[in-house]
């Protein structure tokens, strides 16, 4: 009989104590709208305690590009909801220097306010020169507006 034992995985890094990337650094943010008292940057930029929203209903797009191709190793994603209960979707995605997509992961969960949503990704991406997540704060066509409390990469 062969046999071989292997160590158990490490454990995932505790988010507090992650190296999280300088965003306001290294990308740039393309966003398909924003409330004037809750920018995109609330949601980028660790400190804010607010989060981003957009300014109307419907799907909404926030995209970061990145000044130097990136190696994402983690994705930390954070919705809140105070008021609604919907579905929510959300389709997250990279492209490399070639430009096509590729998927890392769709997404669907209920809210029942008062709700917080924390999704952790590990993931092994390399060459990152685009991470667009789009999200459907509705997927039932109702007027939810879209938001995001927090978006941290390592």
């Amino acid at each position: 009989m062969r046999k071989r034992i292997t160590p158990p995985s490490p454990a995932s890094t505790p988010a507090e104590d992650r190296e999280w990337l300088d965003l306001e650094r290294v990308a740039e943010v393309e966003v398909t709208s924003e409330a004037p008292d809750n920018p995109v940057d609330f949601a980028l930029v660790p400190g804010t305690n607010s989060g981003w929203n957009a300014s109307h209903s419907g799907e909404q797009t926030l995209r970061l590009l990145f000044d130097e191709p990136r190696k994402l190793r983690h994705i930390r994603l954070v919705f809140i909801e105070n008021s609604n209960s919907r579905t929510q979707e959300f389709v997250l995605r990279w492209s490399g220097a070639g430009g096509a997509f590729h998927s890392v992961v769709r997404q669907q969960y209920n809210f029942n306010p008062p709700g917080t949503e924390v999704e952790e990704y590990d993931v092994e991406l390399d060459g990152v020169k685009v991470l667009e997540l789009k999200i459907t704060p509705d997927i039932s066509g109702g007027p939810a507006i879209a938001s995001l409390a927090e978006l941290r990469l390592a």
